[in-house]
């Protein structure tokens, strides 16, 4: 990488625009730099539940998580990029396959919560679908957006909800279960 991160402070963004990786200019309220943005709190959001005391495989899965959320953001910095592929989604379903196949069906929906790390990585699953969101709306508004950088976050959602059950149980703990029509 060099020299590229000599200088944080430039100033360049006082005026309220910020540069891509494209060498080209945009408003800091851009849905580009929302959709950034929102990629970057969820890497920040894993590397919290990173803290946590994980299983050293499940550690490894959520560290290559973060560096394909990297990948993602730079994706997303230069328009008509490309680093996500089906590779990666296919990496995700596997995840997704192996960890589902220790859960017991659903069989109510579940509030977030139970352990800390179940609770974190409900936070993680909708922060996610917040970045979903941000990406989907850039996708409408300009050409350019790559259709597995969606997929990916729809798919890490979805593995962020079935983590959190994971983790409940791996804490001696289990769903924390909606009772629908509780008395408040």
């Amino acid at each position: 990488m060099g020299n590229r991160l000599s200088k944080i402070a430039t100033r360049t963004g006082d005026d309220g625009s910020t540069g891509l990786g494209d060498g080209s200019r945009v408003g800091k309220d851009s849905l580009r730099i929302q959709a950034l943005g929102d990629v970057d709190e969820l890497n920040s959001q894993l590397g919290l539940l990173l803290c946590e005391t994980l299983p050293d495989a499940l550690r490894e899965e959520l560290v290559s998580i973060q560096h394909d959320l990297f990948d993602l953001g730079g994706e997303l910095c230069i328009p008509g990029y490309t680093v996500l592929a089906e590779a990666h989604l296919a990496r995700l379903d596997a995840l997704l396959e192996k960890y589902n196949a220790t859960l017991p069906p659903l069989k109510e929906f579940i509030l977030p919560g139970g352990s800390r790390t179940a609770a974190l990585a409900h936070v993680c699953r909708t922060v996610c679908r917040r970045a979903e969101r941000s990406v989907v709306q850039l996708e409408k508004a300009e050409s350019g957006v790559n259709a597995p950088a969606r997929q990916y976050l729809n798919r890490l959602s979805d593995l962020c909800f079935v983590l959190a059950r994971v983790l409940n149980r791996e804490a001696g703990g289990q769903d924390v279960l909606w009772e629908k029509g509780r008395e408040r």
